[in-house]
């Protein structure tokens, strides 16, 4: 496929009223719609100990997801390095290429919690040359001491485990899928399977930071997280660039390559859109609480939550809130073409999430027909 592709990131959303069954049907309904739709790419996240996400393991979910579909790449966006080996990853991945051949994308991440708080003078929200918004940055300096965090640090990691380096364990990941890991003392490990995969390796990151910088000097493709931290995705990108280095090997880049997320719903028209993600702003002000995602509301719902909302509550999620598109076909095609522009992306990574699946379906239905009409789907 040529011309400028879109890929899907699914959190394997549970809408109110629903199970984690029903939203892994879905989300298994969609990645087939999505193939036929011409979408390049299905990723799912990896979230933990939250009542309305059910992707809590990409590779288990990646499994059932395969085998429901035939052409179309699928991957994590991301596996979570904070709570897990390199060889793990490597060997469930590898495996998924073993019955899967050239289909697997590995996105690394390294742990839920967000973007390093920052410090100095604060940022003030602007819009860019051609349009983009970018908002105030998010402080998610309430949160680093939050007990539901470090209680899901217990129970993810083995008692007295502590999370490796991240920039270490990519490297290791690398070698294991090339063959090259050696131990500090030389001793070889292979990883089988895994050892040779023919995965295509990305880094996940909202910030400026070691994400971008890692995967840079690894000559890895990166994703900025304009859908988790909008503030930072113009930041991100450019940092990603300025530490690249060509890579080698059959999967190696000889120049940077960058895909942008973005939160996004479509229907018919702009106030059909607009109603369909009513639903958005309790959904994030429930993670920012530290909370957990709760099941994704109905738009009546989602009015009932937000009826006696302060102006904190308000300021809690307007970063996100005002970067989601919603929108009809032509007026989320146009923010998409401002936010590629703006970012220089060779993707864009579009999720997208309703209280019914059918919206959610007829969403990417209705961007990638008017991404085609534009002549940027072509086969």
């Amino acid at each position: 496929m040529s011309g400028f592709p879109l890929g899907v990131l699914d959190l394997v959303p549970i809408s109110s009223g629903s199970t984690a069954a029903e939203a892994l049907r879905g989300s298994v309904d969609l990645a087939r719609q999505a193939e036929r739709f011409g979408y390049a790419r299905y990723w799912f996240a990896e979230h933990h100990l939250n009542a309305g996400v059910a992707g809590t393991s990409p590779a288990v979910v990646l499994a059932l997801t395969a085998s429901a579909t035939s052409t179309i790449r699928i991957g994590s966006g991301a596996v979570q390095l904070g709570h897990r080996t390199a060889l793990s990853t490597v060997e469930e991945f590898g495996l998924l290429d073993a019955v899967h051949p050239g289909r697997i994308d590995l996105g690394l991440g390294r742990s839920a919690g967000g973007p390093p708080v920052r410090t100095g003078e604060p940022p003030v929200a602007y819009t860019t040359a051609n349009g983009l918004r970018i908002p105030k940055p998010f402080s998610f300096a309430h949160l680093r001491d939050h007990p539901r965090f470090a209680l899901q640090r217990r129970l993810l990691l083995l008692p007295g485990a502590e999370s490796e380096e991240y920039s270490g364990q990519v490297g290791d990941v690398l070698a294991l899928l090339r063959g090259e890991y050696r131990s500090a003392g030389g001793v070889e490990a292979h990883a089988v399977p895994g050892e040779g995969a023919a995965v295509q390796v990305w880094v996940l990151g909202s910030s400026a930071g070691v994400s971008a910088e890692t995967a840079g000097a690894g000559g890895l493709r990166f994703t900025a997280n304009y859908h988790v931290s909008p503030a930072g995705v113009l930041e991100a990108a450019e940092a990603y660039r300025a530490a690249f280095k060509p890579s080698a090997g059959p999967d190696g880049l000889d120049r940077p390559y960058l895909s942008v997320s973005a939160d996004v719903v479509v229907a018919p028209s702009d106030a059909e859109a607009r109603e369909l993600a009513t639903g958005y702003a309790p959904w994030v002000h429930s993670i920012r609480t530290g909370e957990g995602a709760i099941p994704f509301p109905s738009p009546d719902e989602a009015r009932a939550l937000t009826r006696d909302w302060s102006a904190a509550d308000h300021a809690l999620v307007a970063d996100r809130v005002e970067t989601q598109f919603a929108g009809s076909p032509a007026t989320v095609a146009d923010q998409l073409e401002r936010l590629r522009e703006a970012t220089g992306a060779d993707e864009l990574l579009i999720t997208t999430i309703t209280h019914e699946h059918a919206d959610r379906v007829r969403s990417y239905r209705l961007l990638a027909g008017e991404w085609a009409r534009r002549g940027h789907l072509r086969w």
